[in-house]
């Protein structure tokens, strides 16, 4: 059975007609946190709150989507122990107060087993709080910022950091002989904490910072950026940049100096963003926290692949899409190992029982709190037609 959105209130998904986004309508009182457990008649309810609209709807909607690919595999072949997955998702807008917001209502619903892939890190840093404690599994949080990295057993990262994926990528600066670096950040928690990882990378490995300069959520001071960034006359540029501010940014700066070099992290990496970049995204590079959505040599990316299709989502593939489904799918592999009766407890008892995992070509180990689960960084470039060479 494909897996299904909470059958109550919706509004409808401007940007994807026929598109449902699901949002709660009632409370219920909130039993012991890590008492919950679903009844083996019961779907498994997982909520997630993420970006749907806004400056960065694009990635949360890629990761939503994958999840989904995943779910419906799931439920397709029985669920787990014979209960159906239910994700229940609410759009914040990439808005921290709405995904505060977002996360009171999940956590009221004492039919919520779980929080999964939640979106963005000044979203994740609000619901932390809350989060921490109520006590209920958070499940790789789509971020890489170490202020998500709480060392609490209820926090479970999977993805590498912001920090990795900015020495990966300056290393690799460094091993090709470019010396003089730029950072281009976004302006806010996400941004700085790019900027404060590739700026250790940087002096870390000998080369020269000519230049730091913020982008504005709403670009609105995208040329002034780009002007700084010219300036400094930098051999490449690390752009902490996401959604729009990112767009923008490439394309100022292709008009300008349409050689030069520019290294994105992972979150640069969706198929909306790498259409509108067209030709100003050629040889632009980017970091990569999963495997490739069309390798055939990683078991788990061709399983995508086949879900992927089966779900007949309109979108693109992309490594966003393929985060979001690799984390539905180590998701349900857990719940798998914590039995039929599984109470949050138990289920994070599960999780951090699992030292080593090899989930098709991807491998994770649930080490300690605080620490993420996957170290793999890679990079990809963007090819002529808008998709990766590798």
């Amino acid at each position: 059975m494909p897996a299904r959105y909470s059958t109550i209130p919706f509004r409808q998904d401007a940007r994807r007609p026929g598109r449902r986004t699901f949002v709660l309508g009632s409370m219920a009182l909130i039993a012991s946190p890590l008492a919950v457990r679903a009844q083996s008649s019961e779907p498994i309810r997982i909520g997630q709150s993420t970006a749907l609209s806004g400056a960065l709807g694009d990635l949360g909607r890629a990761t939503r989507d994958g999840a989904q690919a995943a779910f419906e595999a799931v439920n397709a072949a029985g669920g787990i122990h014979g209960r159906r997955v239910e994700p229940v998702v609410m759009d914040d807008g990439y808005d921290a107060g709405k995904a505060v917001a977002n996360i009171d209502t999940l956590l009221a619903d004492r039919s919520i087993f779980l929080l999964s892939t939640c979106f963005g890190t000044p979203a994740i840093e609000a619901m932390l709080p809350k989060v921490l404690s109520s006590g209920i599994p958070f499940f790789a949080p789509y971020t890489g910022a170490t202020s998500a990295r709480a060392k609490a057993r209820n926090v479970i990262n999977v993805r590498a950091s912001y920090p990795e994926e900015a020495e990966q990528v300056v290393r690799h600066l460094s091993t090709i002989g470019l010396k003089r670096v730029a950072i281009a950040w976004q302006n806010n928690a996400f941004g700085k904490e790019v900027e404060g990882g590739a700026a250790r990378a940087i002096q870390k490995h000998g080369l020269t910072q000519v230049a730091s300069v913020s982008v504005e959520g709403d670009s609105s001071n995208v040329a002034e950026a780009v002007a700084k960034l010219v300036a400094a006359e930098p051999q490449a540029v690390v752009l902490g940049l996401a959604g729009k501010p990112a767009l923008d940014t490439v394309k100022g700066l292709r008009a300008q100096r349409r050689g030069l070099s520019l290294y994105g992290l992972s979150v640069l990496g969706a198929a909306t963003t790498l259409k509108a970049m067209g030709a100003d995204g050629v040889g632009v590079t980017i970091s990569q926290v999963v495997p490739s959505p069309v390798s055939q040599s990683v078991p788990l990316s061709r399983d995508f692949q086949r879900d992927w299709k089966a779900a007949r989502i309109a979108e693109e593939p992309s490594y966003v899409a393929m985060e979001g489904y690799l984390n539905a799918r180590l998701l349900a592999e857990m719940l798998r190992r914590a039995g039929p009766a599984a109470t949050r407890q138990t289920f994070l008892d599960t999780v951090w029982g699992t030292r080593q995992l090899d989930l098709g070509g991807f491998p994770v180990g649930f080490s300690e709190p605080g620490r993420s689960a996957s170290t793999l960084v890679e990079l990809t470039m963007i090819g002529r037609d808008g998709r990766f060479l590798r």
